[in-house]
């Protein structure tokens, strides 16, 4: 009788979806994204998702919880608790994050708290701006001979506004090939600081003339680059050039170099690999419509 009405209770409740809305492109969620958004009864989004990307699922109750550093945001134990009460009351709940779900989006801590209420969790994923930041440069973070690893980066700790409240906190750097870092705007001179040292040291891959690609708003009208050299980063070059309200993505390693100046496009002339790039560029990315 017992495990008869639990299994009743269980049936009743709805069904939570995670899903990865992309990088920030409206048309760069998938079509499993899509499809969930057009079936769904409500709607958590982040801060970072579009607003139009709304205009999929215009049957539903939409509900902002976003996080965004130094900005008045939902806590996340609040938004644990909104997702467990959605799912008594509806049965399609999609839970929207900017990128992929499982990247940096506290997706563990949502799949904990449902699963401990019984509730079904599904997880859809997304493309994340580390790969559509590769894809608007048209540089492979991976390149034969080169760069073998990939590190995905993030400063960002369980306190949203901590890295505003100690900018004192310490640089972790990974010893890849390629490094990616996720809102690493504020610390982006200590970071570059810190690789340059390290690799004096003989701990870091990556030299003060190592090409760096700073992109923000990826994928998005509004994406803007900014092209140097971790000398120039180190030296707070880019500062000026940040928008502090668009996403910042700071990409770093000879994979990132010119193709022209590799050493495997070069070796068939026998021409020296021009390893300067000392006049950092501001592009505005005008070729994208999405």
């Amino acid at each position: 009788m017992t495990t008869a009405l639990n299994n009743h209770a269980s049936n009743t409740l709805g069904k939570v979806y995670l899903v990865g809305a992309g990088p920030g492109a409206v048309d760069l969620i998938t079509v499993r994204g899509a499809k969930l958004l057009e079936r769904a009864d409500i709607v958590f989004y982040d801060a970072l998702v579009d607003p139009a990307i709304l205009k999929l699922c215009p049957q539903a109750i939409t509900v902002a919880v976003g996080k965004r550093c130094g900005k008045l945001s939902s806590a996340q134990q609040f938004i644990n608790k909104r997702l467990v009460d959605a799912a008594h009351k509806h049965q399609i709940i999609v839970r929207l994050k900017g990128g992929d779900p499982m990247l940096f989006g506290r997706t563990d801590e949502e799949i904990q708290t449902l699963k401990a209420a019984g509730i079904e969790v599904s997880v859809v994923p997304g493309i994340t701006a580390a790969l559509a930041g590769a894809a608007s440069i048209q540089q492979s973070l991976t390149l034969r001979g080169i760069s073998r690893s990939v590190a995905f980066v993030t400063l960002a700790q369980g306190n949203e506004n901590v890295l505003e409240a100690n900018p004192t906190s310490p640089i972790i750097n990974p010893n890849a090939d390629t490094l990616v870092y996720y809102m690493g705007r504020k610390d982006a001179a200590r970071i570059a600081m810190k690789l340059i040292k390290q690799n004096s040291q003989g701990l870091s891959k990556h030299s003060a003339d190592t090409p760096v690609h700073v992109l923000e708003a990826v994928s998005t009208p509004q994406e803007r680059q900014w092209i140097s050299t971790l000398a120039e980063l180190a030296a707070g070059k880019a500062d000026a050039w940040f928008d502090s309200s668009s996403p910042t993505l700071i990409m770093i390693g000879e994979a990132l170099r010119n193709k022209s100046q590799t050493s495997e496009n070069l070796e068939s002339s026998g021409a020296k690999i021009n390893d300067s790039l000392q006049n950092s560029q501001v592009l505005a990315n005008s070729r994208r419509s999405a």
